[in-house]
């Protein structure tokens, strides 16, 4: 999907790193990277935008807003580090290198099924149900099983209920917005 990073293969001790870059700048240094034939991956998920004009287009964006995955034996750090747009590699001094079956598989597979950008939940941090009958409501997400769950706590009685909801359903609660 639009990527223009280089696939370099057959060259031994590489590990995949994921790579921090300059807001809205993923695309330009997937090109620098290709300009520099350094491999790297550049997940892009297709959305329609609508514009004030009320024309529709067809946008491809980065899956992870802000980060690049590259793929660089560790004498080629300083060469990823010279790229504009470049922030730094995730993990500061010693980074530590993503495994390679968990990138393998995005590319193997996110082509085959839609996708979109999530935001991340933690089990056992607040979250809040967006969509339903109790739309609005937050509570603390727990897994049990395979199923998504959303403690939902009334102060008042001092009573819980778990909720069994899909992730779609579910947005992270900001810790400013939390009363204490």
């Amino acid at each position: 999907m639009g990527n223009e990073c280089a696939v370099i293969p057959g060259k031994a001790a590489r590990n995949w790193f994921a790579v921090y870059t300059a807001p809205r700048h993923e695309k330009r240094v997937a090109s620098h990277f290709g300009q520099r034939h350094i491999e790297c991956y550049l997940p892009l998920y297709q959305v329609s935008h609508r514009w004030k004009n009320r024309r529709t287009m067809e946008l491809e964006l980065p899956l992870f807003p802000g980060y690049i995955f590259v793929r660089i034996g560790a004498s080629e750090r300083i060469r990823v580090l010279e790229v504009p747009g470049v922030v730094s590699i995730v993990g500061g001094r010693e980074p530590v290198p993503l495994p390679e079956f968990e990138i393998e598989s995005l590319r193997a597979g996110l082509h085959l099924r839609k996708s979109a950008p999530h935001p991340y939940l933690v089990v056992g941090e607040r979250a809040r149900i967006r969509t339903g009958a109790l739309a609005g409501m937050e509570g603390v997400l727990i897994r049990k099983k395979n199923n998504l769950r959303v403690v939902l706590t009334l102060d008042m009685i001092m009573q819980s209920v778990a909720v069994e909801v899909d992730a779609g359903d579910l947005e992270p609660v900001e810790k400013s917005s939390r009363q204490s």
